[in-house]
Order: C-alpha cells, then structure tokens, then sequence
C-alpha cells in the first residue's frame, strides 16, 4: 500500500463505445490515458508501456524517514508536486464518477523543486537532492492538505464497488486530512516558500477547504460538511478552473445537489455555476474569456500552459450540461437568450477538437495522435536518449538541441499554442511545449462523453 498522502491512481481503458462515436475520441481517450505510463515514478508495475522508460526514484522519502517511493512525476521535470497531482488525481476521479459507463473502465491503483529545474536528465539518471516537504501543525497547509482530502474522498466513490476496504481507508484518511486543512489553517506556500514559483497557492485556501468539504459531503452525505461549506459563505466570482482555484469546480459539484437532488439550500451554488458559466460562453453580457482567432479559450493573464484551462473549464461545461439534461434544466445570462445543454456541450465539442487538430494549424495538441503533433516537448525523459547515462549537466545539450524527441510520450497534451494560434515547437519553451498531469486528466472525461457519441 502506497502512501495515502501522495495517492494517485492510473485509469486503464477498456472503452465499450457507443456505436454512434467517432473512433477519433476512442483512440484520444485511449492515448490520453497513456500518458501516465510515461509519468510514472518508482518501481514499474509489469503493464509498463513504454520501453524507454525504467524504475526511479527508489529512495524518495529517505532524507525525512518516510516512504514516498512511486507516484507520479507532475510534469516534464523530475519533481512530484503534490499540490497540483492532488487536483489530477480528483479530476481523474470525477471523470470516473460522471463518465465511468461511457468508458467501461476497469480501475489500477498506483501512487522536490530549484535543484532538479537547473538540470536536464532522466529520471532513471537522477543524482540531484530528491528533497521532502511537508506541512504541520506550526506549519500549515489547508490548501494542499484540503486538496487531497477530496482526492481521496473522490477516489473512495471510485473504488467503493470494487475495493469497499481499500475505499473506506481513503474515506477515513481524506476525513483526518481534511479535519488537518480546517484545525490549522494556512496557504502551503506560506509554509514552503521553495515551491514558489512552480505552484504557489495565489488563490489562498477558501477555494480548497469549499472544494474538500464538497467532496466529502458527496462521499458521505455527513450534514456537517455542508455546514461547514455554508459557514464560509460565498466564493470569488471566478473565470479560472484549475489546480490553484477551485472555485468554479466546488460550485458545479454542489450545484448537482440544486438541481439533480432537489436541494434549494445549495441554489447559491447552482447560481454561482451558472455565473462562471455566462463567464465563460462568448457573447454573453457577462462574457470575460478571451478566445484566439481560430476559437480557442485564451487566458492572457494565465498564458504558461493555456490548455490547462481549456480541458478543466470544457470538463465543468459537459458535467453541468449533463446535469442540465438531466433535469430539464435551462437558465439566462441576463439577456433574452435561453442557454440550453447544447450550448455548453457544443463548446466544449469545438474545444476538444481543436486540440485533436481542428484548428488553422491542422496540428494536434496531444502527442502521438493525428498526422501533426508536437515533437519536441518539454519532457526529460522523451528527450533525452536511454542509452547511454548522461548526467544533469551533459543532459543540457537535449533541452537546446532542435532534434525531434527520440521518446514518443504518446498521449501527452502540451500547453498549447500562443494567442494568435502559433505554435513554435521547441523544447526550451516550456510556456506552450510542456505537458503535464493536470491537463491531461480532465480531458479523460471530456474525451470519454464524447466517444460515448455524446450521451448523457
């Protein structure tokens, strides 16, 4: 058993599609998943796909005397942040929980930062300092402490009819996390300055202890996590989904419980959706998102990664939108005119497609998929050879060499092209060439709606 507080599970797809899907969104969601064979950390479990990859990391967790072997590296670096791999690991999740049919899935469990950033080599080559950090009372964290709590509540829905014992242990964890993120309050990035400026906590932690708190009311239907949601009152008026603001997600997810369960004590939740929402589709009095030329949602205040925005925010669009199919549900954006699911489910269709390749640069945005994909991703251990060991300063030449990667990282999603649709492609640009965990797992979900030929 892995360490709970670093938890992460791997989806492997056995997709029983619909027979009205497109195979393009099959063999996405299959790659997509991919992905995270060639992210993994620790000893290699014997369904390894990828050849070039190799066991590291085997001593994580010595330096403090605890056990952090395996998990999951966040990004094309070396490192395992916590904070952000939390948020994966609860979006992995969710897509479970509202797609799970459409993707027939059968569930596998699996499971630090300036050092390893002035270095350039594989994981499996690793000889810089492999540094642990943690939070505690004196030093708090509600943020990443709250934030996987609901990774942990969310994953005990996951595992609840295959694995009830293993469910109840993250339950039970996710709940002394939790009460941990409530009793001693505090942003993580206050307490461990050095993860700044990778993944400070901007947002501070109000987000995260709304988001934990409604996970662990949905796996446990405990009144007294609602009370606590209630006594935080409201939340920002947000635009942003993703691993630092939870916001927008903590509305959607308890706006089921407004419109599917009936409940009008969560109706400020449902109106708090529906605002980000309005935020979100053009041309709506209340409209604030940019989009490119070519239709993309752009984020000029947030540009390092933009795609990172695009599949967590089109990932809350389908979910209410199947909320709204569900209950017939529609509402305005202070104009005349109604919005309906199809509104939302068409945007996020033409989002999806974009990063498949239907965009002016007929380029794919998901490595290994298409005829055009990025091939020189920000990814140590796609660029850099197997053979022979090149330590952390020979390994440099790689990052700046104009060769295509000689490891094909299928499945991985970069950050995406620029705000006029241009994408350069090259490795030192780790704006727009680098992949990581976070954007690809919301768009498991979206991808599964759709292979499902877009059913409810």
């Amino acid at each position: 058993m892995t360490s709970l507080f670093f938890l992460v599970f791997l989806f492997s797809s056995l997709l029983t599609p619909n027979v009205d899907a497109s195979p393009i969104y099959i063999e996405a969601l299959s790659k997509s998943l991919l992905f995270f064979h060639g992210q993994r950390s620790g000893p290699l479990p014997t369904d390894q796909q990828f050849s070039w990859r190799a066991s590291s990391g085997l001593s994580d967790g010595s330096s403090a005397n605890v056990d952090l072997v395996g998990g999951y590296y966040t990004e094309g670096d070396n490192v395992k942040h916590n904070f952000p791999m939390a948020f994966t690991t609860t979006m992995l999740s969710w897509s479970t929980l509202e797609y799970g049919e459409q993707m027939g899935l059968e569930l596998q469990n699996a499971r630090d930062p300036n050092a390893d950033h002035k270095c350039w080599e594989r994981p499996e080559d690793m000889d810089t300092p492999r540094t642990v950090y943690s939070v505690s009372p004196s030093n708090p964290g509600s943020d990443v402490a709250a934030e996987t709590a609901a990774a942990l509540a969310a994953a005990s829905m996951v595992f609840r009819e295959v694995d009830s014992q293993y469910s109840l242990l993250l339950l039970a964890t996710a709940k002394n996390v939790m009460q941990f993120a409530i009793q001693y309050r505090g942003s993580y990035s206050d307490s461990i300055s050095s993860v700044c400026p990778f993944y400070c906590s901007y947002s501070g932690y109000k987000d995260e202890l709304m988001w934990g708190a409604a996970w662990l009311l949905k796996a446990t239907d405990d009144s007294n996590y609602k009370n606590f949601i209630q006594s935080l009152g409201g939340g920002d008026q947000t635009d942003i989904f993703n691993w630092d603001n939870k916001y927008a997600g903590a509305y959607v997810l308890l706006s089921q419980l407004a419109l599917v369960n009936s409940d009008n004590t969560f109706d400020q939740y449902k109106l708090e959706a529906e605002s980000f929402i309005c935020k979100i589709l053009p041309n709506t009095p209340s409209s604030s998102t940019s989009y490119t030329p070519g239709g993309l949602m752009y984020n000029y205040n947030l540009p390092q990664s933009n795609l990172q925005h695009v599949t967590a925010i089109t990932f809350l669009l389908t979910t209410y939108a199947k909320y709204m199919k569900a209950t017939q549900h529609t509402f305005n954006c202070g104009n005349s005119v109604n919005i309906v699911p199809d509104n939302l489910i068409s945007l996020s269709k033409q989002q999806v497609d974009y990063i498949l390749g239907e965009n002016q640069a007929k380029m794919s945005y998901m490595v290994g998929f298409g005829s055009s994909f990025p091939m020189r991703i920000h990814h140590r251990g796609s660029s850099i050879p197997s053979q022979p060991h090149f330590n952390c300063a020979d390994g440099l030449q790689f990052l700046y060499s104009p060769n295509p990667n000689p490891n094909i990282l299928t499945g991985a999603i970069v950050g995406g092209p620029d705000k006029n649709d241009e994408y350069p492609d090259k490795r030192d640009d780790y704006i727009h060439s680098e992949p990581t965990t976070y954007i690809n797992a919301p768009f498991v979900g979206l991808l599964a709606y759709f292979a499902s030929g877009g059913s409810a």
